[in-house]
């Protein structure tokens, strides 16, 4: 479990991280949100000891990271995945960090195996594609086989079949009781893996919720109808207070009403429904609907581009 109290860093007259407050449980995939310049790997970075909190406090099972006896078999962690030297081999690297941590040599074999790096574990790892240095960190994180684990932007540089394992995997460290901690930026893939969602914005937190209720909350979905009378159709439901756009196929998006409400609506009128279906927000769209006002980088929306 990590626990963070009034968790702030300030790096000069920047402040960074805001009066956090939140919970990482056991037993699901919570996913870490937020725009670029947020304050996710400074948290990150805070809750594994890399930098000091300037206010509030962080444990990760009921202790700072740096007061575990053994902090490699607490949490494994990825936040940089090229913190290897490219000399060594993925294998010595693992088996460095294994002695220095008092972990047996055959974990390393497991490990590098789970990871899908057997045939290449010999090679250089300076040779690695960005893939392939993905799996390598994951490897690693998972080492001292962690009660917690804590990762950001895993699936980055990963093929499809790479992500749909790590998917797996996230999903599998959860169900045996893990706490496992994810930050990324691929929407589609968060809204797949993660039951629950921590969302910051400038530092500070701006949404704690599950997963299904933080894309119903933030960005309601709509209805879609097809009829055999679509004019008819959406002047009743208008009449009813709903917002009412045409498609290029015939059909209505209509938000503002359910589906049951708008399929009594046209039986009370006489209208043949063609198509009646329930139009869930993705993620994505909740996400940005929810941080609007949190962007910190926001690019131009109107010019040529670069000249």
């Amino acid at each position: 479990m990590i626990e963070a109290h009034g968790l702030t860093k300030r790096y000069g007259d920047k402040l960074a991280v805001d009066d956090l407050t939140f919970t990482v449980r056991p037993g699901v995939v919570t996913g870490f949100l937020g725009p670029n310049g947020a304050g996710k790997s400074t948290t990150m970075r805070m809750v594994l000891g890399l930098d000091a909190p300037t206010g509030g406090s962080v444990t990760v099972n009921g202790r700072p990271y740096r007061e575990h006896a053994a902090p490699l078999r607490e949490v494994g962690a990825l936040l940089d995945a090229r913190s290897v030297h490219p000399g060594r081999s993925a294998y010595t690297h693992l088996l460095a960090l294994a002695q220095t941590c008092g972990i047996r040599r055959s974990r390393v074999d497991e490990v590098v195996e789970a990871v899908g790096l057997g045939g290449v574990a010999r090679g250089r790892a300076g040779g690695f594609s960005l893939g392939m240095g993905q799996r390598l960190g994951i490897a690693a994180a998972l080492l001292g086989d962690p009660r917690t684990v804590i990762l950001d932007e895993p699936v980055n540089g990963l093929d499809t079949e790479g992500i749909r394992w790590i998917r797996s995997l996230l999903r599998g460290l959860a169900a045996e009781g893990r706490t496992v901690f994810v930050s990324s930026h691929l929407m589609s893939e968060m809204a797949m893996t993660a039951q629950h969602l921590i969302v910051i914005g400038r530092g500070r937190l701006i949404a704690d919720t599950g997963t299904d209720d933080f894309i119903a909350g933030a960005a309601p979905g709509g209805v879609r109808v097809r009829s055999t009378d679509p004019d008819a159709l959406a002047s009743l439901l208008r009449s009813r207070d709903a917002t009412v756009s045409g498609a290029e196929d015939g059909a209505l998006a209509v938000t503002g009403l359910s589906t049951d409400e708008v399929g009594r609506i046209a039986g009370a009128a006489g209208i043949t429904l063609l198509e009646l279906t329930a139009e869930q927000a993705s993620l994505e769209e909740a996400f940005m609907d929810l941080t609007r006002d949190a962007v910190e980088f926001r690019a131009p929306t109107t010019g040529g581009g670069p000249r």
